[in-house]
């Protein structure tokens, strides 16, 4: 099956990128977690998952103690994608992509005073393909595959990542996508998108003139695709992909070291959206905690956090604390 041969080319892609050095965003989270007594990266030496070398050629296993990143579930393909036209090739997200399913189970980035720039605009409609196949990863459809009267939905969105071309360009490939229905995709969606890079351009250092909102924000986006919590499967390349019955967002900020959670749980459907009198308000109705949200999806989110500190974050859901 093609599955199974582009698999064994990935485990043996992976295998042979073991020897590159450690990059700089990998060190820069080292300061942040090691000085507390009871940091273990729950990442650390997790066997069954395959990693992939990205852009900037580094195996994306060397990234697995970024703040924003999930504990990785066995079967998973790590994909790190790098934009290599900015200084340093910054990691520009991360997926933990299910290659039984042909679906991301997640995708995690940040905003820092780098990423939340803008600097280009959405790619071009006009070209083509649109929705390449993700070239880091042979599991992922093919470029442009008809998801079957569903929107290809962005989870790192076309508007999250403006500061660079490539690292625009780059959410457009069929791994970032999940079919949504187009009136949830095009309009209830973006609510919460819009949100999202708000608060994620108001991070940054402080300056004699302003005072920002938090120093990072990380974001981790997914649809479920776990038993009992998709809509219905479709036929994408000759694959049945779900179509996920809920989206949920994870975000976890860091001001002057002290961190805060907040999670949403949105079901997947057409919404009378303008009914909707309050957004914000609509918004904060779907606020739990990611506590809450990992009892729903399975997945452990911000495991790379201190253990007493992942503890008392996940637990707590303040709206207010997001401006909601």
């Amino acid at each position: 099956m093609r599955y199974i041969h582009h698999l064994s080319l990935l485990v043996a892609a992976a295998l042979s990128f073991g020897f590159y050095a450690c990059s700089s965003d990998e060190e820069e989270e080292k300061p942040v977690v090691e000085e507390h007594s009871d940091f273990t990266n729950a990442n650390d030496n997790k066997e069954g998952s395959t990693y992939v070398n990205t852009e900037a050629g580094v195996p994306s296993s060397k990234f697995v103690s970024r703040m924003e990143m999930p504990k990785l579930q066995s079967g998973d393909i790590l994909i790190v994608h790098q934009a290599t036209d900015m200084t340093g090739s910054p990691v520009n997200y991360s997926v933990g992509y299910s290659p039984t399913d042909h679906h991301s189970r997640w995708v995690a980035f940040r905003f820092d005073n780098d990423m939340k720039a803008r600097k280009v605009a959405r790619k071009d409609y006009n070209i083509r393909p649109q929705y390449p196949q993700d070239p880091l990863c042979a599991a992922t459809v093919s470029s442009d595959a008809s998801f079957n009267g569903h929107d290809h939905g962005h989870l790192c969105a076309s508007a999250d990542r403006l500061c660079s071309r490539e690292a625009n360009d780059q959410t457009f490939y069929m791994s970032n996508m999940s079919p949504q229905m187009g009136n949830f995709n095009q309009d209830y969606w973006t609510n919460y998108e819009g949100f999202v890079q708000t608060l994620g351009r108001s991070c940054g250092p402080n300056t004699s003139s302003t005072t920002s909102w938090a120093d990072t924000l990380y974001v981790v986006k997914g649809g479920t695709i776990n038993s009992g919590n998709i809509l219905k499967t479709i036929k994408v390349d000759g694959y049945n992909m779900p179509v996920p019955k809920y989206y949920y967002m994870a975000l976890l900020k860091v001001k002057n070291g002290n961190y805060t959670a907040i999670a949403f749980w949105i079901e997947h459907k057409d919404y009378d959206t303008k009914n909707i009198a309050n957004v914000n308000a609509d918004i904060a109705a779907h606020a739990i905690t990611i506590d809450k949200l990992e009892e729903y999806t399975g997945i452990d989110f911000f495991c790379n956090l201190p253990g007493s500190v992942e503890k008392s974050v996940e637990a707590v859901c303040l709206p207010s604390a997001w401006g909601l």
